[in-house]
């Protein structure tokens, strides 16, 4: 038993530098995964710099506000389209030649998981500190970074194993864009991600609160402006648990989709 442990977590980290060798051949995809973010947050946060004055926000400084909420989107966004990838993979007979093997099945998708996670979390990581060069605050300081960092690799791995889940049940590359594009925005869009749930409609409040997305971007928010731990540990244990469930579905499709070679 502790052998076989010790295969799969090597298969894994294997696996997880082979993902990030993939990355390093597209050198063009590194500046973008960055720059995009910090786009978002330097030009809504002085686009709509006035809207904490409408009350509700928690913070005189929209860019405060908005910080942990772009940090969130981004790593949500990043596992949301770990799909397609997941089908190249597939086209490509990765999948059929790594299940050839003896090793656990399940290190393939963990690896994928895990790379995911990282990158989303370095993302958020970049768009938090570029916000304190420009003059946001951190109030509860190291411990709400760790905890905004967290937030943002549960919702990416969350999101993932969804993710993966389609692509092996879909494995066309048109289906994983189409469904991507379908839900992202909407995600976004109905959870308080660019503004307060305070100014939203009665049913678009109620929609997020069963959006996950809104309960990392709740967590995330708290550790940055300072609120309930309460509501911010428990959000983060919804997250943990969906994560675990996304990701036990992605390995249910995974056996499905072995059982059809």
């Amino acid at each position: 038993m502790i052998m076989s442990h010790r295969c799969g977590l090597g298969a894994q980290l294997v696996l997880l530098g082979r993902n990030y060798r993939l990355l390093r051949r597209q050198p063009i995809l590194l500046p973008i995964m960055i720059a995009q973010p910090l786009v978002w947050l330097l030009l809504y946060s002085q686009l709509f710099a006035g809207l904490p004055r409408l009350g509700g926000f928690g913070t005189d400084s929209y860019l405060a506000f908005l910080a942990p909420g772009i940090a969130i989107m981004t790593a949500f966004s990043h596992g949301a389209w770990e799909g397609p990838g997941l089908v190249q993979d597939i086209e490509r007979g990765a999948i059929d030649r790594f299940l050839a093997t003896p090793l656990p099945a399940s290190a393939f998708l963990i690896s994928r998981g895990l790379q995911a996670a990282i990158t989303g979390t370095l993302q958020a990581l970049v768009v938090v500190v570029v916000a304190l060069i420009f003059g946001a605050r951190l109030d509860s300081g190291l411990p709400g970074l760790l905890v905004i960092l967290a937030a943002a690799a549960l919702v990416c791995v969350a999101f993932a194993g969804f993710s993966h889940a389609l692509a092996l049940l879909f494995r066309r590359q048109e289906t994983m864009i189409a469904v991507g594009q379908l839900a992202v925005l909407p995600f976004m869009f109905l959870s308080a991600t660019l503004t307060t749930t305070a100014q939203m409609p009665d049913w678009m409040q109620r929609v997020a609160e069963a959006n996950p997305v809104n309960w990392a971007v709740q967590a995330a928010r708290t550790a940055m402006l300072g609120g309930d731990p309460t509501t911010m540990m428990i959000n983060l244990a919804a997250l943990a648990a969906l994560a675990v469930a996304t990701e036990t579905l992605a390995l249910v499709a995974l056996r499905r989709y072995r059982r059809s070679l």
